[in-house]
């Protein structure tokens, strides 16, 4: 299934994709997609009738694809190509860091930045959404504990970041820095996780262009680092690590401006769009 939210901020409800690509209110059976419905289970639902379903209207705001998950984390410096942009060694374990919940939003949502962004950053990264609690869980078992998978903008605030205590939650928790969706497709309609084409433009010109088969550490690997420290929940969303092409990694470096438009995607998961502001 191809999950999603729409309305407004605060007022969002539960949608779905038909067969026929066309947007679906699930909210009669599903209120919204948020950690309590994926704790539930999506097994029930699969019978229903999509197509008897009334249309979302045209135009509609589609939000986060996960609301108000327990815990928004993030896998740093993940992909090879990524590290050696950045000048840093390759992690020997995952490195993991949390964005606040706070940053979460739609995916197409414009993007304000605070008066003192100045070093602001583009990051597209596969989503990992949980299913089910973990603790100390096998590589071998980990993706038992996938509900399935999103698109995830991983905005960063460099200075915020890097720079002063350099605490990186700080430079990735501003309002808008998260923006997750369109949808939470399902695992059993995604092929293999490892094997995704994921990118980026900025104003139409293509930045980053990578295969999440450049992954350092997998999806199994990263659920059973993580799980043997703290214990996953329904809802959680992971972002697994951006490729190579942000905006740091430039020559000269290039960070977001007034009226720049980012446009990404991952193969099967939709795309996003967001417009910047000042």
């Amino acid at each position: 299934m191809k999950l999603f939210n729409f309305g407004e901020i605060g007022a969002e409800r539960a949608g779905v994709v038909d067969g026929d690509g066309k947007l679906r209110d699930f909210s009669a059976h599903l209120p919204r997609i948020d950690a309590a419905a994926i704790t539930d289970g999506f097994d029930a639902l699969t019978d229903i009738d999509l197509t008897a379903l009334p249309l979302v209207e045209e135009g509609a705001r589609i939000g986060a694809c996960v609301l108000n998950p327990p815990t928004f984390y993030c896998i740093g410096l993940n992909y090879a190509a990524h590290a050696d942009e950045s000048g840093m060694p390759y992690p020997t374990e995952p490195l993991v860091f949390s964005k606040a919940a706070s940053a979460l939003a739609g995916p197409n949502d414009d993007l304000v930045l605070a008066p003192d962004a100045l070093k602001a950053d583009w990051e597209v990264e596969l989503g990992v959404v949980i299913g089910a609690r973990g603790w100390q869980v096998d590589a071998a078992d980990a993706m038992d504990f996938v509900a399935g998978y999103c698109v995830v903008n991983d905005l960063s605030e460099r200075a915020w970041q890097l720079e002063g205590t350099g605490q990186w939650i700080k430079g990735k928790s501003a309002p808008g820095f998260g923006p997750i969706g369109p949808y939470l497709v399902t695992k059993d309609e995604v092929g293999d996780p490892g094997a995704l084409d994921l990118w980026l433009s900025l104003n139409g010109d293509r930045l980053q262009n990578s295969n999440t088969s450049d992954l350092i550490f997998d999806i199994p690997q990263i659920i059973a680092h993580m799980s043997q420290r703290m214990v996953l929940l329904p809802g959680d969303v992971i972002a697994t690590g951006t490729p190579a092409g942000v905006g740091m990694g430039l020559q000269p470096q290039r960070y977001l401006r007034d009226g720049d438009v980012m446009e990404l995607g991952v193969e099967g998961l939709g795309t996003q769009r967001q417009v910047v502001q000042l």
